[in-house]
């Protein structure tokens, strides 16, 4: 209760604070508008639509690109960061690219992107997906390589074969810091999705904000983020709950 509490305090205080700007017009309400603006355009984008599509047919748009990105992302990072770490071969042929991607800017490949496979969804998923993947794989690498030698050294002396290793053993004992590189993926993909959907992104949450940026629309530009920003705190929070549920020895052992 006394954490519901504060969180609810910033939050009013944070309303408090920006009430107070707007309304001392320092700047001007196309660049600070005020909460009750944005709210008003809330309610007209939840019935009348921006960009003909409903708020909530954008952020459904939006969270599907991030499902798929993210799906392909994760399960991509986490068989090639589980090979990256077991094999000291494979570690140092692809160790250096991954870490290469995983250093570019989203910006930097979305242009190629857009020429390899056009406007339409291919290449705002895959834009998610090469955001995603590097995270988890660099995490579960890490991860798997330290796993300690004596883990192995029993498996094999109960008998575990070479294949059974990986999956019975190196994964499990290196779930906790695989579930953190996922909510980092998942974090960096949420990040990226305004910038996957500069392009023909409506519907989508980084196409409605980049509409209405266009027009100088400040109210649905600042929606548009906190909407962006609420829904990552919900899926962070499921993350978290699932992290509670696979790893219930985080913290205990």
């Amino acid at each position: 209760m006394r954490a519901a509490g504060l969180r609810i305090g910033a939050v009013l205080f944070l309303l408090v604070v920006w009430q107070l700007v707007a309304a001392a017009r320092i700047w001007p309400p196309v660049f600070v508008p005020e909460p009750a603006a944005v709210w008003e355009e809330f309610l007209n984008t939840t019935t009348t639509g921006f960009s003909d599509y409903t708020l909530q047919e954008h952020l459904l748009a939006s969270l599907r690109r991030i499902l798929l990105g993210c799906l392909y992302g994760i399960t991509g990072g986490i068989a090639l960061g589980l090979v990256i770490g077991m094999v000291p071969t494979v570690r140092a042929l692809l160790g250096p690219f991954v870490t290469f991607v995983r250093t570019l800017p989203p910006l930097a490949y979305l242009s190629l992107l857009v020429i390899w496979f056009g406007i339409d969804e291919e290449p705002k998923v895959w834009l998610l997906l090469i955001a995603a993947l590097p995270p988890v794989a660099v995490a579960t690498a890490d991860a798997v390589r330290g796993v300690h030698e004596d883990y192995l050294n029993a498996a094999r002396s109960l008998g575990a074969g070479r294949l059974q290793l990986p999956f019975r053993v190196v994964l499990p004992s290196a779930l906790p810091e695989i579930i953190t590189g996922v909510r980092v993926s998942v974090g960096v993909a949420y990040t990226t999705v305004v910038a996957a959907e500069t392009v023909n992104g409506v519907p989508g949450i980084g196409g409605m904000i980049s509409a209405a940026q266009r027009y100088n629309n400040t109210d649905v530009v600042v929606l548009g983020i906190i909407v962006i920003g609420l829904s990552g705190l919900l899926i962070d929070f499921l993350l978290q709950a699932l992290d509670r549920r696979l790893v219930p020895w985080r913290g205990r052992a």
